[in-house]
């Protein structure tokens, strides 16, 4: 048996980093696409391809917990999960900071926490800034 061996280098400090693939435009926030899966799985699991949450996990490699985590972004008022789909990057909206909003189960109320978080509806106010 020959055994083959060769080095890779992994660029320091990349973690954060949103890298695109050249003229892909912007990246996808990551709120984004874990909105995007979080509706893919409920999906998912209304067809039947998949039995609970549990079972998403295991074969995504996340914890359970995490997995609630995430699903439980589609306890927000449809017009908010719209709105993360779509958003540009904010600084500061993230899956962590919505958790206070999630458990919130009267829609006015979310949309209330989540200005104060993204600004005015228009974008323009001191704490809507783009990354």
């Amino acid at each position: 048996m020959t055994q083959i061996s060769y080095a890779v280098n992994f660029p320091v400090g990349t973690r954060n980093r949103t890298v695109t693939a050249k003229g892909a435009g912007p990246a996808v926030p990551r709120i984004a696409r874990l909105m995007a899966l979080a509706i893919r799985f409920d999906a998912m699991l209304r067809e039947g391809k998949f039995r609970d949450y549990a079972e998403l996990a295991w074969l995504g490699r996340v914890t359970r917990a995490r997995m609630t985590q995430i699903m439980q972004l589609l306890d927000l008022a449809p017009d908010l999960q719209e709105q993360i789909l779509f958003l540009p990057p904010i600084e500061g909206l993230n899956e962590r900071n919505l958790r206070p909003i999630l458990r919130r189960i009267d829609w006015d109320q979310q949309r209330q926490l989540f200005r104060t978080i993204t600004g005015p509806p228009n974008g323009h106010g001191s704490q809507a800034r783009t990354t």
